[in-house]
């Protein structure tokens, strides 16, 4: 079980005091509602070096979400493959110092492979094979450029658009989750709005559900946009739609904001924005609805960020891949590793299996239809009475020392930045198949890092964006049975 002695050891009553390691070696098995979950390990890896140039000759910077495109998943003589589709953010930027670059929105193909040679660890490789750009309902381009203030109204949606300077007059876009559809459109989640847009498969927007109003960030009654002040209500600054996915059989969307919205969030607290909120949207008759048929409370985990006891920060949730209609895989990660600055240890980078069919569902409630607090008290994490968040357990630690030295990773922050530290930022998955008959539970896990456009050599709209170190893109790949 995973209730190791390292777990209890370092997990408080309500989060995590001590870096989250794992023990033992796989399999690992996790037992609930009467079904048997299992990860079998890390089978496979492969990376992609920082200074690798997109399509469009800015430096590749990957991955806010990842995504296998249907159809094309296929079993080889070595292994797989597949055309793998990446998604970037909103280019390499520096908010505290202002800068922005017209990054347009864009969605980055690839060819992927996994060889699967026998008692040794898989080789995943990435070529990047062109992409595209993101239009909005006019044709343009979106920015990536922070909005501030103000917006364009189109198709009757009200959107962030900032007003001059970079970007001024195109829709800004700050992609965190991609997830494609059957037919190839795809939906991305947005930070910016906590929008999901809606595009076809030449990337052209084509709708969007907008959030009920506890979701949307608003100050004094009006859109709160922008990036570098916080809203009064709704979505936090920059905890947008992290994680979004599409059940199997294609009727529900899941999405959820990266942590607790701004009335959810306890004052005075540094761990109090724990409670998200998770919504569940109806897409079998319409691609784009405006109302969710679910609303719920999951509680992420907490940490000490220098891992001393304090609990002080929130593993916010990163990415979201659909199991069934009630339950789904989380990714939630604390903020240390490579592209964080100073030398706090790894704390917490896991993925959790979490059941909503128990939670209290929101969806029509004053807890959705305006902004009224899930909290029991402002200061306090608890829900009110009544409020049953979503069950959580967690499935996959990634903080498997052996496990990651087999990818040529480590935990060592003390050494400073290094190849083979692991990324701060993992924020990408997917759920594949492994096409075996002998094993039809069976299912492999990717997991890629955001590694922020981090690269000795950056490129960026014509200009050069160094940093004194690389942060590769990567992807890790595990083997899950998955009931």
């Amino acid at each position: 079980m995973f209730a190791t002695a390292l777990l209890l050891a370092a997990l408080s009553a309500s989060g995590y005091s001590a870096p989250h390691e794992a023990s033992g070696a796989p399999p690992r098995t996790l037992q609930l509602g009467g079904r048997t979950y299992v990860d079998h390990g890390l089978v496979a890896a492969g990376r992609l070096p920082a200074g690798t140039v997109d399509f469009l000759g800015d430096t590749l910077g990957s991955f806010s979400s990842l995504a296998v495109q249907p159809g094309t998943w296929r079993r080889t003589a070595k292994g797989y493959e597949g055309v793998l589709w990446t998604l970037p953010d909103r280019g390499r930027n520096d908010p505290e110092a202002g800068l922005f670059y017209d990054y347009a929105g864009r969605v980055e193909r690839m060819q992927m492979r996994i060889d699967m040679p026998n008692g040794t660890l898989g080789t995943l490789t990435m070529v990047p094979d062109k992409g595209l750009v993101l239009k909005d309902f006019n044709g343009r381009p979106f920015t990536g450029a922070d909005p501030a203030e103000h917006t364009v109204t189109q198709r009757g949606v009200v959107l962030p658009a900032p007003a001059s300077g970079v970007g001024a007059g195109k829709v800004a876009l700050d992609a965190e989750s991609l997830q494609f559809t059957a037919d190839g459109h795809f939906y991305i989640g947005d930070e910016y709005t906590a929008n999901v847009y809606y595009f076809d498969a030449q990337g052209r927007l084509q709708g969007v559900i907008v959030p009920p109003l506890a979701i949307q960030p608003r100050r004094d009654g009006k859109p709160a946009f922008g990036s570098l002040a916080p809203p009064q209500t709704g979505r936090r600054n920059n905890q947008g739609v992290e994680g979004m996915g599409l059940s199997p059989d294609g009727t529900r969307l899941f999405v959820a904001l990266q942590s607790a919205t701004l009335q959810d969030s306890a004052q005075g607290n540094p761990a109090g924005r724990v409670n998200t909120r998770v919504l569940v949207y109806d897409v079998a008759t319409s691609p784009t609805p405006q109302q969710p048929i679910g609303h719920y409370v999951m509680t992420l985990p907490a940490y000490a960020h220098d891992g001393k006891g304090k609990l002080d920060r929130t593993a916010a949730q990163s990415e979201l891949r659909a199991l069934d209609a009630d339950r789904f895989l989380l990714l939630a990660r604390d903020g240390n590793g490579l592209g964080k600055d100073g030398d706090d240890p790894i704390v917490y980078k896991s993925v959790l299996l979490v059941d909503v069919a128990g939670a209290s569902n929101l969806a029509g409630t004053t807890y959705e239809t305006g902004t009224a607090s899930v909290l029991a008290d402002p200061a306090s994490t608890m829900l009110k009475e009544g409020i049953t968040p979503a069950r959580s357990d967690e499935l996959l630690n990634l903080l498997d020392r052996k496990q990651l030295a087999r990818a040529g990773l480590d935990l060592d922050t003390q050494r400073g930045p290094h190849d083979g530290l692991m990324s701060e930022k993992w924020e990408a998955m997917d759920v594949l198949s492994t096409l075996d008959p002998q094993h039809p539970k069976d299912v492999l896990l990717l997991i890629g890092n955001d590694n922020d456009f981090i690269a000795r050599h950056c490129r960026m709209q014509g200009e050069t964006c160094d940093s004194p170190y690389d942060n590769d893109n990567r992807v890790l790949v595990y083997r899950l049975s998955l009931p």
